[in-house]
């Protein structure tokens, strides 16, 4: 299974944050990869390391010869911290549910009524839907949704 990044932050030297649809932020120091892909090591260049970009879900891009994919960091970095956000939740609880029930996003937009393009910005974390919506999505793939707010007596 590819995992895929919503958010990629620059760090300090040759480090980068990436922020995973599942809530696992993962860093990683490029720096680690300049002996075995001595290309890479054109990113100690802190202006062109500042250049890159998350081109997809899957891969950070700075030009059209240094690339990483992103199943590199969360693969071989730990977890540095782990809180999805409620549209990371969201979006995986509704993919998997649309998959769950092997409908298309298409399909999924016709029995609900929710443009496929919205269920795409779901999908990929890209949206806040509203509660109204996501029930919406959860009546048409035969579901219910349930919301919870957990606290401890320290919390509050």
């Amino acid at each position: 299974m590819l995992h895929k990044a919503s958010a990629l932050t620059f760090m300090d030297n040759t480090t980068l944050k990436l922020l995973f649809m599942d809530g696992k932020e993962k860093s990683f120091d490029v720096s680690s990869l300049f002996e075995k892909y001595p290309q890479m090591t054109a990113l100690k260049d802190r202006k062109l390391f500042l250049s890159g970009s998350l081109a997809s879900p899957y891969g950070i891009i700075w030009n059209d010869d240094l690339d990483l994919e992103t199943e590199t960091v969360y693969e071989e970095r730990k977890t540095v911290s782990e809180t999805p956000a409620l549209e990371q939740i969201a979006s995986s609880a509704v993919a998997k549910a649309r998959a769950f029930r092997g409908l298309s996003q298409k399909q999924l937009a016709s029995l609900s009524g929710i443009d496929q393009s919205d269920i795409s910005k779901i999908e990929r974390g890209l949206a806040n839907p509203s509660v109204s919506t996501l029930n919406r999505i959860a009546t048409a793939v035969g579901g219910n949704l349930s919301i919870q707010i957990n606290f401890t007596e320290n919390s509050v």
